[in-house]
């Protein structure tokens, strides 16, 4: 037993010491299992960290992305739809805004036509693109349909000129067209005078132009070729007098040369002018002139030459003119030329077609308007279709995402434009107000342009608010407007334009909007929302209000309108809360057309009309009126800064800077004005509303809102009234009478005089005066200036800003047919 015991001791020892090796070689088995798991728990975190970091850089490089790429919807308008193809009606017309007189086809890089002319006389200009620094007496389209033909007269100093044209359809490339250019002396002294009129055609980057001389220096024609026109043919002809006679002397001379663009033409034609040259007809005096001659290249020009120009210059005594032929090669029987008296019938049979058509559509005549005022409306229409252009470029977009600016993909744009000289290009707020006017003329051609401008959405759901797209469009904009910010909103007046076009729209068009107005309405409700529920914010206001006497808020339209002294993330603005129930109510009524889900924008229109939560939100009972909350002070003013010299230098010229002389807290802002109007003007006030009857005794109030010439901007008790906001920065919607805001408050009195309530007399009464008072105002300033202005003062009603402006200021065609 004991040696049995000895031996398994004996064994044990043996065991225990194999145990203990065992032990030990598991507890390294496990250590190292313990280092290798902590070496992989690193290895995997540092993984997961990279991986995070890799899926961080890719959100921001996918968001980033989004900011600059087009929406991922079909396209609202089908591929195509702007080509001769599918609507060679509109392919050719006066697509140039810009300039004087010149056509275009909607193509990317369409081949250009154009009139330039040059009074030979000691400090003439060449006149070419419409210029406010020009001075013209008055210029604009009398006539115009937005498709076949137009009449303009030019009035500039002594020379009366007028530019007529005619399209004739045909073939595969949009047809013939025909112009005739006359010039007429007008004034005392003007009729022997002498006149030189340059007539171009111009490449784009494609196409290729031949000239065809007469006796070495008449280019008698252009035969071309392009992408979208194929063969073609422009003839020039011989100047004639009224009667068709060939006039008795004329001298010509033409150029051919390259240019860096399109937006170089004028400096182009400029630069090749020569004063070498001798007017000398047989049996009158000699005169020298100037005159196109070689072309050797532009000063310090960098840019590589990109288009092709053929110029035909004709120098005559007026009065005299020109007509010009353009002929497609694709038309294969032509029934004779479109000139002389042809011309003459064919642009007799558009002006009575468009005569009659104006009054089936308006029906000023049956209204009792006199002939001159007709033609007043006739003109206001006709400049707001013969302002239309098609743009095609690259938009430059700064998003928050990226340190520079980045250009966004290749865009086109069939817009109208709010002014010829100022702004010949697309703007979004003042596209919905365009349209309510066209949508009445030509709905099909409403439906487009709102296809277009929807079509321009980024894939985040946003519109830029202002389209610079080529060259042309460029060299008209101060560089530090050029960049859209993709944080910045514009007020959604496509919403208006489409309220009224909702009823008759096909259901395929609606169909293929949808996504993309989705989209939008989602984007205003995940970037300008505010503080709190159904309140809503612009973003972008001016970030350095020390240099402001109320920083700007562009993005809302109304630029300089007094919001809170103090931007801050607590504001509350009323106007985009506004516009935001319209949006939705339009996108409940598109969704039940088309039988998608309405319900969340019907909820959404129903909160944002709720009178008692937009009263609690917005009504401020010490100003009676409807307002804006924010950090606000109501002690703000501009003062000279105090400044010292260097030593041994003049002191610098001392700066306006703001000077707030009580401390900013949360309150309503003091400005009664637009802004305060918006419930009523968006009609989201019931008519018995309690507060209805206060907001229409402010606008009646002349020591307030109301003026003879129409309702102003800013009440003149505002503490704001008429003030500069900067040194250079004079008052902007800070009293002047604007015919849009006008236009939005006849409508609103015409709806709320035609429903049950209180105050229906009371709007009805206000209607017809401030309905006179717009009238009579714009018809007087136009016959007295020759043009409709962008806004009109408010103490004499004269004219204001830039001019022509054919935008919104066009509305008094609608106000005269009281069509809302």
């Amino acid at each position: 037993m004991a040696a049995e015991r000895r031996r398994r001791g004996a064994e044990g020892a043996r065991e225990a010491r194999g145990r203990a090796r065992e032990r030990g070689a598991a507890r390294g088995e496990r250590g190292g299992r313990g280092a290798l798991g902590l070496a992989a728990a690193l290895a995997l975190g540092l993984c997961l960290a990279a991986a995070g970091a890799l899926l961080a850089q890719w959100g921001r490089w996918r968001a980033a992305s989004r900011a600059v790429s087009p929406h991922p919807a079909a396209p609202a308008l089908p591929p195509g739809a702007t080509g001769p193809g599918a609507a060679p009606r509109r392919f050719w017309g006066s697509y140039r805004p810009h300039v004087y007189f010149g056509m275009k086809t909607r193509s990317p890089r369409s081949v250009v036509t154009g009139l330039m002319w040059l009074q030979q006389r000691e400090g003439a200009e060449l006149r070419h693109t419409c210029e406010q620094s020009d001075g013209l007496a008055r210029y604009g389209w009398l006539l115009h349909d937005g498709e076949s033909f137009g009449l303009q007269d030019i009035h500039d100093r002594g020379l009366l000129l007028r530019t007529e044209f005619v399209k004739r359809p045909g073939g595969l490339h949009g047809g013939d067209w025909s112009w005739r250019v006359t010039a007429r002396p007008e004034g005392a002294g003007s009729r022997a005078a002498l006149v030189s009129l340059f007539f171009y055609v111009a490449t784009d980057g494609q196409g290729a132009l031949q000239p065809h001389l007469e006796d070495g220096t008449r280019l008698a024609a252009v035969t071309g070729t392009s992408e979208e026109l194929g063969d073609f043919r422009i003839t020039f002809l011989r100047p004639t007098a009224d009667s068709g006679e060939d006039v008795q002397y004329s001298s010509y001379h033409y150029l051919d040369a390259w240019s860096p663009g399109l937006h170089r033409l004028t400096d182009v034609v400029r630069s090749s002018l020569s004063n070498r040259f001798v007017f000398a007809p047989p049996d009158g005096p000699r005169q020298h002139f100037v005159a196109v001659d070689a072309f050797r290249g532009l000063p310090g020009a960098a840019e590589a030459p990109r288009s092709h120009v053929l110029l035909h210059q004709v120098t005559l005594r007026l009065p005299a003119r020109v007509e010009v032929t353009f002929e497609s090669g694709s038309v294969r029987e032509r029934r004779g030329a479109l000139l002389g008296p042809a011309l003459t019938a064919e642009l007799a049979r558009h002006q009575a077609a468009f005569e009659r058509r104006f009054e089936e559509t308006f029906g000023l005549e049956r209204k009792g308007f006199p002939a001159p005022q007709r033609r007043f409306a006739q003109a206001a229409l006709s400049n707001m279709l013969g302002g239309m252009g098609y743009f095609h470029g690259r938009p430059l977009v700064q998003s928050p995402l990226h340190e520079q600016p980045v250009p966004y993909p290749e865009s086109s744009l069939f817009t109208a434009v709010p002014s010829r000289s100022f702004f010949p290009r697309g703007f979004l707020w003042d596209e919905g107000f365009h349209q309510l006017l066209l949508a009445r003329w030509d709905p099909e051609l409403s439906r487009e342009v709102l296809a277009h401008w929807l079509d321009l959405m980024t894939a985040e759901g946003w519109i830029p608010r202002e389209q610079i797209l080529g060259d042309e469009a460029r060299a008209k904009v101060p560089p530090e407007f050029v960049v859209q910010h993709s944080e910045t909103a514009n007020p959604p007046t496509l919403f208006l334009a489409l309220q009224r076009l909702l009823g008759a729209a096909p259901l395929p068009y609606l169909r293929r909007l949808f996504p993309r107005l989705r989209s939008w309405y989602e984007w205003y409700n995940g970037t300008q929302a505010g503080p709190l529920p159904h309140t809503f914010r612009w973003r972008g206001r001016d970030p350095d209000p020390e240099r402001f006497l109320n920083p700007k808020t562009l993005a809302s339209g109304l630029d300089d309108y007094p919001r809170a002294s103090h931007p801050s993330a607590d504001e509350r603005h009323l106007d985009l809360r506004c516009w935001m129930a319209l949006a939705a109510g339009v996108l409940a009524e598109a969704a039940e057309r088309l039988g998608e889900p309405a319900e969340p924008y019907r909820r959404a229109q129903e909160a944002l009309s709720d009178n008692a939560l937009l009263e609690r939100l917005h009504w401020a009972e010490e100003l009676s009126a409807f307002a804006d909350f924010g950090n606000h002070s109501r002690a703000v003013g501009l003062r000279r800064e105090a400044v010292r010299a260097a030593p041994g230098r003049p002191p610098p010229a001392p700066r306006l800077v703001r000077e707030v002389r009580e401390a900013p807290r949360p309150r309503f802002v003091d400005a009664l004005g637009y802004v305060s109007l918006f419930p009523l003007l968006l009609q989201l006030l019931r008519p018995d509303s309690p507060r209805l009857g206060a907001v229409l005794a402010a606008m009646r109030d002349e020591r307030r809102l109301w003026t003879p010439f129409g309702l102003r901007s800013l009440s003149r008790d505002s503490p704001l009234y008429m003030q500069r906001n900067t040194e250079h920065d004079p008052p902007y919607w800070r009293g002047s009478v604007w015919i849009n805001i006008n236009y939005l408050a006849l409508r609103a009195l015409h709806g709320y005089a035609d429903q049950p309530g209180p105050h229906r007399e009371r709007a009805a009464q206000l209607y017809g005066e401030l309905r006179r008072n717009l009238i009579d105002n714009l018809y007087r300033q136009y016959a007295e200036s020759g043009y409709l202005w962008e806004h009109y003062s408010d103490s004499t009603g004269r004219g204001q800003g830039s001019h022509p402006f054919t935008g919104w200021s066009a509305l008094v065609v609608l106000m005269m047919a009281e069509d809302y």
